[in-house]
């Protein structure tokens, strides 16, 4: 075999792996995957705090969100009304800075710190906008990854109160409930972002995916709340807000939401060699939810005296959530002395 033929042929593998996993999906103990997305990049060097060594955070000249941050909810499927409150919660405490230490405010000063080219920082304000409800499943309760782009079409074109137009910030996000299965879902993702095409919605707007796994994979989406089967004698914790699918959510959210806000056109802040898969902010920080975490292990979590497991504070809740890169200190970090 010729020296170029080799070339071609690592190559091709080289881009079809790159393709076979999602670029925003948060440290989950996939039944089907040794690595996470970084890990095929960077080996293992993200999975320890403050490891730096092979980590090149570059900016790309792209937008972020500097604006005020809005977010349009689209509910698909059937919700409760308390899942719901704890969802909105958990976004109105971003911007809750009288939060009790350590919060998700605190955590997202961390992602405010990116700038664009202009020197602009993100948004410190993220607002829930206008919600749309998709409670008779318009497009089925099987999704692909483009009818997940004709959901959001039809609620930002809808005849009654369609969601506002925002592309500069607006974020949508679509939230599906625990009986809709999404391209790719557990085995790959637990959520995802990206932003719509033109030739679908009309608009190229930024949006997210995550959905609901307590019906088909809580031991991999929901984790640590849940436990996968295949790893006999690990007992979950007792999740904060009493809803384990929920609850998993939440982290999933928040990883969405700190890398659209960063990334929003996949062309902004971002490390690997090529946009068609990122590795972006909270990618980097895959499994990380306190001290000493990495790979499987979630590092130093808060005990609350209900025996539920967090690490973060919000207006009236708490709420386990997954740390991000800091490109000031060079690595994974949570809520920091600013919040104190």
């Amino acid at each position: 075999m010729s020296p170029l033929t080799v070339l071609l042929t690592l190559t091709v593998t080289v881009v079809t792996l790159l393709l076979s996993v999602s670029p925003s999906a948060a440290w989950r103990p996939w039944p089907s995957t040794k690595y996470n997305t970084s890990d095929f990049i960077y080996g293992n060097s993200k999975k320890y705090e403050g490891s730096s060594e092979f980590v090149h955070m570059k900016y790309h000249m792209g937008p972020v969100l500097s604006a005020n941050i809005t977010v349009h909810t689209i509910w698909y499927g059937t919700w409760q009304k308390t899942q719901k409150k704890i969802i909105r919660e958990f976004i109105s405490s971003i911007s809750a800075v009288n939060a009790k230490h350590p919060s998700v405010a605190g955590w997202w000063k961390t992602v405010q710190l990116y700038t664009d080219q202009t020197g602009k920082n993100i948004s410190s304000t993220v607002l829930l906008g206008r919600e749309k409800n998709d409670r008779f499943y318009s497009h089925g309760k099987r999704l692909t990854r483009l009818s997940i782009q004709s959901v959001i079409k039809s609620h930002v074109t809808a005849k009654s109160n369609p969601l506002p137009i925002n592309p500069k910030s607006g974020l949508y996000l679509l939230l599906t409930s625990d009986d809709v299965y999404v391209q790719d879902f557990c085995g790959q993702v637990c959520g995802f972002h990206y932003f719509t095409f033109p030739s679908i919605v009309g608009y190229t707007l930024p949006y997210a995916w995550v959905g609901n796994s307590a019906k088909f994979c809580p031991g991999v989406c929901a984790y640590p709340f849940a436990v996968p089967d295949y790893i006999p004698g690990l007992k979950p914790a007792k999740s904060p807000n009493g809803d384990v699918g929920v609850d998993g959510m939440i982290s999933v959210i928040g990883h969405e939401i700190a890398e659209l806000a960063t990334n929003p056109l996949i062309n902004a802040w971002y490390a690997g060699p090529d946009p068609v898969a990122p590795v972006e902010i909270a990618d980097l920080c895959e499994g990380i939810y306190g001290t000493g975490g990495g790979g499987s292990y979630t590092g130093q979590l808060l005990d609350g005296e209900d025996g539920a497991t967090y690490n973060m504070n919000g207006i009236r809740r708490r709420y386990l959530l997954q740390w991000v890169w800091s490109n000031v200190v060079n690595y994974c970090t949570g809520p920091n002395a600013l919040d104190q």
